[in-house]
């Protein structure tokens, strides 16, 4: 599909709602962080979840909040985790929202360590590396997105980490996105526009079965 396509945008598509959902959800998120510990079950951390997203005035989603822990951050987003999994002392837990403000979509996840194991620690201060490499390279060289998702995939394995090339990336906009395009970003020939394009990076560790996921929009002003 040709970038034109690609990126078409709805009649009541707003670059400033985007804006004011990602800070919506980022507030959320972190809102989410200071109350998550070790003993949690999942099923306890989306109830804090669905609240800290009210706390910020979003009232429905797109697609439905999601926290995983430990061995459940290996599950796809379709996949249901392993009911009864509580937080360990020394763990890794990511969070996914897909809020909708004013009819415009949301997508955000971070992911967090847990207690003193410096591999899990590693692991989430090399995704947010990957994750900003990524991005100015984008911001820098203008890189297809195919081209984009490769270079991501060269940063992890410098770290010893794997990239889940699965989670992919995709579109945002005004509610629902697939109706102008549900292709990724990571098969785009084109170089993705600021503002439009959801950047997700996914590193699994390459024998303890954990992984940490971040995604953010991609901006050519980072400081948005």
């Amino acid at each position: 599909m040709s970038r034109e396509l690609a990126e078409r945008l709805g009649e009541r598509h707003d670059h400033a709602t985007l804006l004011e959902a990602r800070r919506r959800a980022i507030a959320a998120v972190q809102d989410l962080a200071r109350q998550v510990s070790p003993g949690m079950t999942e099923e306890d951390g989306l109830g804090v979840a669905r609240h800290a997203l009210r706390s910020q005035g979003f009232t429905d989603d797109w697609v439905a909040p999601y926290l995983r822990f430990g061995t459940n951050t290996l599950k796809k987003y379709a996949e249901p985790s392993e009911p009864g999994v509580a937080l360990r002392e020394d763990d890794v837990w990511y969070v996914d929202v897909g809020p909708l403000w004013n009819n415009h979509e949301c997508d955000y996840a971070e992911t967090f360590a847990v207690g003193s194991d410096p591999e899990r620690h590693r692991i989430v201060r090399d995704l947010h590396e990957v994750f900003e490499l990524t991005s100015s390279h984008w911001r820098g060289v203008r890189p297809t997105g195919i081209e984009l998702y490769r270079y991501a995939e060269r940063e992890a394995a410098s770290r010893g980490w794997q990239l889940d090339l699965e989670m992919a990336g995709h579109r945002l906009g005004e509610y629902p996105h697939s109706a102008l395009h549900d292709g990724t970003l990571a098969n785009a020939d084109f170089t993705p526009s600021s503002g439009l394009w959801m950047l997700e990076i996914q590193l699994r560790h390459p024998d303890v079965p954990y992984s940490a996921f971040f995604e953010d929009l991609l901006l050519d002003d980072p400081a948005d």
